[in-house]
């Protein structure tokens, strides 16, 4: 989904003096959207930072020799660290499909009732680990604070973002991760827990989309939706801040935070807040950038 308008701002020398930040928890490349050289993001390059997070030493040194060999022009890491609410020790329950491992021990009972896809998830081991949180780790690393966060950490995502409140707090304009309305995974927070927390943490829902649903195992219907649907076990959600609310508090309502998500909003494919939040600097605050809205 190529963006509509930071192509022409780039080209205007108005994204010179931007910096974008993002996190990635849950790197491990499993679809296209995982590759930060695809859906446009370049746009920000040379001023662009991305912090990818994951369990699995090899999957990081895999992601980084691909980095290196795409021969990219931003800045871009991937470190084996577990994020999660709290520094300490935690289990780490892998499962057959090493990339359905989490922090939550599998919900077996639950997932035996669905098709033989789900025996991906099914736990073969487990092992202690050292946790961090990425607010620790910004801290550590000097870093002014992320823009953009990216979560899949397969029923931890809320885990990650309490470890973030400092993020929340001072930077985060968008955040986009996994959602899961079924417990998958024994104690894991759900859609609703999550939701709660992002609109108490003054983001709203900008999309939910929603995965192919599961049928039962027992009679295994094909997942056509002409013919059946399945239960919805999981999905992804974006949310945003609402940068023009009147209750968004004036930390936010600022020129540069307004531009910054808008740039973010036009590369996701979300042209009309783009255009809305571009259009609010025309009107309210005088920028310049007549020559590329008209």
């Amino acid at each position: 989904m190529p963006a509509f308008f930071t192509p022409w701002l780039k080209q205007a020398g108005f994204l010179d003096d931007l910096w974008i930040r993002i996190g990635h928890v849950g790197s491990r490349p499993v679809h296209v959207s995982d590759d930060w050289s695809q859906g446009g993001w370049d746009v920000f390059a040379p001023n662009l930072q991305i912090y990818g997070f994951d369990a699995d030493p090899d999957a990081c040194d895999a992601a980084n020799a691909a980095v290196a060999e795409k021969g990219i022009t931003w800045q871009e890491t991937h470190v084996p660290l577990v994020l999660s609410d709290r520094c300490g020790v935690q289990t780490l329950y892998i499962t057959q499909d090493p990339m359905c491992s989490s922090l939550y021990p599998p919900n077996e009972p639950f997932l035996a009732r669905f098709q033989v896809e789900m025996d991906m998830m099914k736990g073969v081991a487990t092992v202690e680990v050292e946790t961090t949180t990425l607010d620790t780790f910004c801290q550590e690393q000097g870093i002014p604070g992320l823009d953009f966060l990216r979560t899949d950490v397969q029923g931890a995502d809320l885990d990650v973002l309490r470890g973030a409140t400092n993020q929340l707090a001072r930077s985060l304009l968008a955040v986009e991760m996994e959602v899961i309305f079924s417990p998958l995974y024994v104690g894991q927070p759900l859609f609703a827990d999550i939701d709660t927390f992002m609109r108490q943490h003054g983001f709203m829902l900008m999309q939910l989309g929603l995965h192919a649903g599961a049928s039962r195992r027992w009679f295994p219907v094909v997942n056509n939706p002409a013919i059946y649907r399945g239960q919805k076990l999981w999905g992804d959600a974006v949310y945003v801040r609402d940068l023009l609310a009147p209750e968004t508090p004036d930390q936010w309502r600022t020129p540069n935070h307004i531009f910054k998500l808008a740039c973010l909003m036009d590369v996701k494919g979300y042209w009309d807040y783009a255009a809305e939040l571009f259009v609010h600097l025309l009107e309210a605050h005088q920028w310049p950038l007549q020559d590329v809205m008209l």
